[in-house]
């Protein structure tokens, strides 16, 4: 898979080898990505793996509109950070919100849809994103959308197998072994994997300087 380039920055993954009409299996992992971190490639790498997918998009937002702009570094900095963590030929970071010019995951997921119709898209999150998932605008939209994988992080899987989403949708999980046929189902659909827990996190990294500075940025 290629990218656009628009500005120096990846924007839009192709589907090369996918089909001319699209198809393959992509995961999405949204995020702000201030910076990438281990953790985002160990949970890609899962996913890839137990999903049997063709590829991982990192949709690296612009804003997240549920995280305060101080602090966040810009763009096109946070770009180089996943570009630098990513390392895998089949984990594409890309800036194609950007392009798209959404600002909520509703409409980012219905965007990527109508663009690549053949594609079997899977959203991809960790538990602490999973208890979060009521405040994101329109969740349920999200939920009966795409299929979803979420991933244990330390201190939140048990809160998040026991919050309002996998309440809501407790009879469409699909049990983790059979979870390679997830992308193909039709939503909603979710599967829970109890992977070996990764502690990195974008706010420790921050708190220890290591955000922007590292990747060409300052660290105000």
């Amino acid at each position: 898979m290629t990218a656009r380039m628009t500005a120096g920055m990846p924007v839009a993954p192709s589907i090369q080898g996918l089909g001319r009409k699209g198809g393959g299996r992509i995961g999405l992992l949204g995020g702000s990505f201030n910076p990438a971190h281990e953790g985002h490639l160990h949970i890609s790498r899962e996913a890839l793996r137990r999903l049997r997918l063709d590829a991982v998009w990192w949709l690296v937002s612009p804003q997240n509109p549920l995280k305060s702009t101080d602090g966040m570094a810009p763009l096109t900095v946070r770009m180089a950070s996943a570009a630098a963590v990513a390392r895998h030929p089949r984990i594409h970071p890309t800036a194609i919100e950007s392009s798209l010019g959404t600002r909520y995951t509703a409409d980012t997921l219905a965007a990527l849809k109508a663009r690549f119709p053949g594609t079997h898209f899977v959203w991809l999150m960790g538990a602490d994103n999973l208890i979060q998932l009521p405040r994101w605008a329109r969740w349920r939209e999200i939920a009966e959308m795409v299929p979803i994988a979420v991933f244990g992080r330390p201190a939140y899987s048990l809160r998040a197998m026991q919050g309002k989403v996998a309440q809501r949708y407790a009879r469409q999980r699909v049990d983790a072994a059979d979870a390679g046929r997830l992308a193909g189902l039709a939503p909603p659909a979710w599967a829970f994997f109890p992977i070996k827990l990764h502690t990195a996190s974008s706010t420790a990294l921050r708190a220890a300087g290591r955000a922007a500075a590292d990747f060409g940025g300052s660290k105000q």
